[in-house]
């Protein structure tokens, strides 16, 4: 398999992990959007949300270990009390550039740009 997560998951690619438990790893973004930019990746491959569309209990049960783990990456790297931005990017016009589903953390300083 070709993808850069599932190597660094094996360990076949070295990525320091920030956390990690048995659903999910998560490492540094490597081309860093924000002073802190991680990286909340499922061991399992998923291609995408829209692959979790189609079952929709495995779907919120991804969706809740990687909310989960962001949760305690956010209070051990004291993001809550100044906020952060979570965001999942889907399909190539959506920005997705590596096709396994992660969840970007970004915080650690005022962010640029809103979404309503």
């Amino acid at each position: 398999m070709g993808c850069v997560f599932c190597k660094i998951i094996d360990g076949k690619i070295p990525s320091p992990r920030v956390y990690e438990d048995e659903k999910t790893i998560i490492i540094r973004d490597l081309h860093p959007q924000a002073k802190h930019h991680f990286l909340v990746i499922p061991k399992k491959h998923i291609v995408s949300l829209n692959e979790l569309f189609t079952d929709s209990a495995e779907g919120r049960a991804v969706v809740g270990d990687l909310y989960s783990a962001a949760h305690a990456l956010v209070e051990k790297e004291n993001l809550a009390n100044s906020g952060f931005r979570s965001v999942i990017n889907t399909g190539s016009d959506g920005g997705q550039s590596v096709f396994h589903l992660h969840l970007h953390i970004l915080g650690g300083e005022k962010l640029q740009g809103t979404f309503a």
